[in-house]
């Protein structure tokens, strides 16, 4: 017979859990670090700008009257997330939430981003580098950060996807009005991204006995001061109609970070607007 599990009174909170996010100075890591923050949780907010951190760390803090810290992170270096591991083990507290939101977009050499973004003539480099980033960069957090929650015997892993890594781009919504286009979105972001769904399921499985579990949360586009037919585009391509807000995130973190989705693991949150619907 299973062991009993208990109800949790207020599933949505997050008191007394400790929540790192790296990417956290991103557009959405941003939105996911003051989510949790939110909800009651010590966030750790990680990214390679240490200093920027802190000062994020503190305006949160003031603005929510919770604890954020900020820490310096290279995900792509596993000395640089045990130095993270460390400095929370010597505040003698652990790890209960991990969202893994860092993630490089592409950028090409002036002028030529019509050129280097086909895939004809994608520059390897940037294919390495979305590998680096988004892919191996979640597998070294996990497996530095994630191994500590599994040997305490709880946590809550999500890593950032998309839709791209469900579904190929749609090209034509980065063509302009008079039919001419100067970038296509890469190879490189949906093959890491839809590496990543398939890497939490086979770490939602692996560590199930542990008591750790691991999600995906696949978000939609964000409207960010992009070019106006852009926006019109996307918005067309989606059944809500527009573009997602960046705050929108905030609620599905805090559901798969705490008790509300206890019963989830291996499991892909699509929060898309309905754009993998069509």
């Amino acid at each position: 017979m299973s062991a009993e599990i208990p109800r949790s009174s207020a599933p949505f909170s997050l008191e007394g859990r400790v929540a790192v996010v790296t990417g956290a100075l991103g557009l959405i890591g941003r939105e996911l670090g003051e989510g949790l923050l939110e909800a009651g949780a010590e966030v750790v907010l990680a990214d390679l700008d240490g200093d920027a951190c802190r000062r994020l760390a503190e305006e949160l803090s003031a603005r929510f009257h919770r604890t954020a810290h900020g820490h310096a992170l290279d995900v792509t270096s596993t000395e640089s997330i045990t130095a993270l591991r460390d400095s929370l083990t010597r505040r003698g507290g652990g790890i209960d939430v991990l969202v893994n939101s860092a993630a490089v977009n592409d950028v090409f050499d002036e002028g030529r981003g019509a050129e280097q973004s086909r895939f004809e003539s994608y520059p390897l480099a940037q294919w390495q580098r979305a590998i680096d980033v988004n892919l191996t960069g979640t597998f070294l957090t996990c497996q530095v950060l994630g191994t500590e929650m599994a040997r305490r015997g709880s946590g809550s892993i999500i890593n950032i996807a998309s839709t791209y890594g469900l579904v190929a781009p749609d090209q034509g919504i980065y063509r302009r009005p008079d039919g001419s286009q100067s970038f296509w979105k890469s190879a490189a972001y949906p093959a890491t991204k839809g590496a990543v769904i398939s890497f939490s399921r086979y770490l939602a499985t692996y560590w199930a006995a542990a008591g750790v579990r691991v999600n995906v949360l696949s978000p939609g586009g964000v409207e960010a001061g992009q070019e106006p037919y852009f926006v019109a585009n996307y918005s067309a391509r989606t059944p809500l109609g527009r573009m997602a807000r960046a705050h929108e995130y905030r609620a599905p973190v805090v559901f798969l970070a705490g008790q509300g989705s206890s019963y989830m693991t291996g499991a892909n949150l699509v929060v898309d607007g309905g754009w993998t619907a069509w």
